[in-house]
């Protein structure tokens, strides 16, 4: 049984990356498609495995004294599914986030199982492995959407084909570029630190760190992309300030040219597509939307043409975008105003929240969106209107128990960090089934950094 749980374990970063492939679909309503994903199979079966175990090993209610603050937060989400205005959505939220919480506390009291000779290692190794094969896998990506390859076999999601900018961006085997830039965070700031602390190693971790980086420019993901230069920033203040040493400074002539790398790979993929796009063209549509409109290199064209499901363009075809895609922010600030409109509207909703699941119900009940399908891209305005000033309070609460956990631990700079990073790319998006990354991968490395040294 310990095998079977220092497997899963290991294979948790490769599982991950497959967040939306494959997936179970299993019908939807008109707020929410109903689909299971392989991280939440493998969620799933370690929580039933784990609870096995610490029943077994009589762990399973232990310390709950010290526990009891942890759970305030999943606690009163729970609650709140009894006036959600979506209460079917809300009861799978909160299962996951359970599932999530379980997992959190047995990885921590069943850390002695991995406490095993070349446990680490492997971790490792299965950890920067599987993100080198999405790495690879997303630049052939890029060649099958170039050479016309149906999107059934690319596994590109609609908006990622050339036809969108005049080439192509990755989103791996996730539902988006944001989720593959977002799984790409840990990897790249791991490999960024163990650079800067590894001197006989700075060769292997620095390739490691340029191929991620790399990968993370070629989705264009503003929030992953943001999220990953504030990480590496406060990264390289506080080596700075703890070491006294330059040698801080090492990653950002990586970051610069894996991003001139990214953005020569783009301006040539434009090149090539069968849009009327140039290499020139390419890399300003790139720097224009990355600077979000500030900084224009190229005389535009007023016609954009209408986004569809699914798109063909001839030899010649205009791209759909020539640059900055502002309705895409204008929409995005607008529902999270709208959002923070209606948890403003009465004392009761700005304390306890629509409840759980229930934001896109109240944006489409309230004219705020044309569906109840529209979600709120920002994380924390989406958790203020379910959960009110309560759920924030707790939030916080979480956060503060956190920051107290790793603060303990060695490696505390570089697990902070991952947890900016996250917390960075959370204002730009909301959920949990596609980014239980930024729960688990925190938590087991944590874990794996911390564990005694076997005599």
């Amino acid at each position: 049984m310990e095998k079977v749980y220092r497997g899963l374990i290991y294979i948790l970063p490769a599982v991950l990356f497959f967040s939306y492939f494959p997936l179970m679909h299993f019908g939807a309503d008109a707020a929410m498609n109903y689909e299971i994903s392989l991280p939440i199979i493998w969620l799933v079966v370690f929580d039933v495995l784990a609870f096995v175990m610490m029943v077994r090993k009589k762990k399973l209610f232990c310390n709950w004294r010290k526990k009891w603050p942890w759970v305030l937060l999943p606690v009163w989400l729970s609650l709140s599914v009894l006036w959600s205005m979506n209460s079917v959505r809300g009861l799978l939220t909160v299962g996951i986030l359970w599932l999530i919480y379980f997992a959190g506390d047995a990885m921590f009291e069943l850390r002695d199982v991995l406490k095993k000779s070349g446990f680490r290692e492997l971790f490792w190794k299965v950890f920067f492995g599987s993100a080198l094969f999405v790495c690879a896998w997303c630049l052939v990506q890029c060649v099958l959407d170039l050479a016309g390859v149906a999107r059934d076999y690319s596994l590109m999601c609609a908006g990622c084909t050339y036809t969108m900018f005049g080439f192509p961006r990755v989103n791996g085997f996730a539902a988006e570029p944001q989720f593959m830039g977002n799984l790409l965070l840990a990897p790249a700031i791991v490999a960024g630190w163990r650079m800067l602390r590894n001197v006989t190693s700075l060769n292997h971790y620095a390739i490691l760190f340029f191929v991620f980086a790399t990968t993370l420019f070629l989705t264009m993901s503003r929030g992953a992309i943001y999220a990953f230069v504030v990480a590496m920033v406060v990264m390289t203040i506080v080596m700075m300030v703890r070491s006294k040493k330059a040698r801080a400074l090492l990653t950002w002539p990586v970051v610069i040219l894996a991003f001139l790398l990214a953005l020569n790979l783009q301006g040539i993929m434009a090149q090539v597509s069968k849009t009327d796009d140039t290499y020139a063209s390419g890399v300003s549509k790139v720097i224009n939307q990355l600077s979000l409109g500030v900084i224009d290199l190229s005389e535009k064209s007023d016609e954009v043409t209408p986004i569809e499901n699914e798109i063909e363009s001839e030899p010649g075809e205009k791209a759909h975008f020539d640059g900055y895609v502002e309705v895409s922010t204008d929409m995005r600030l607008g529902l999270s105003k709208a959002a923070l409109e209606i948890w403003s509207q009465d004392f009761k909703t700005a304390m306890v929240g629509v409840g759980i699941g229930g934001a896109t119900n109240a944006l489409s009940e309230n004219d705020k969106a044309p569906t109840t399908k529209e979600i709120v891209n920002n994380e924390y305005v989406s958790l203020l209107l379910e959960t009110g000033i309560v759920g924030i309070a707790l939030l916080v609460l979480t956060l503060i128990l956190v920051g107290r956990v790793v603060m303990k631990s060695q490696n505390r700079v570089m697990i902070a960090t991952l947890i900016l990073a996250y917390g960075v790319s959370l204002l730009f998006f909301s959920g949990l089934p596609n980014a239980l990354q930024i729960y688990l991968l925190p938590t087991i490395i944590l874990v794996v950094e911390n564990l005694p040294k076997i005599s």
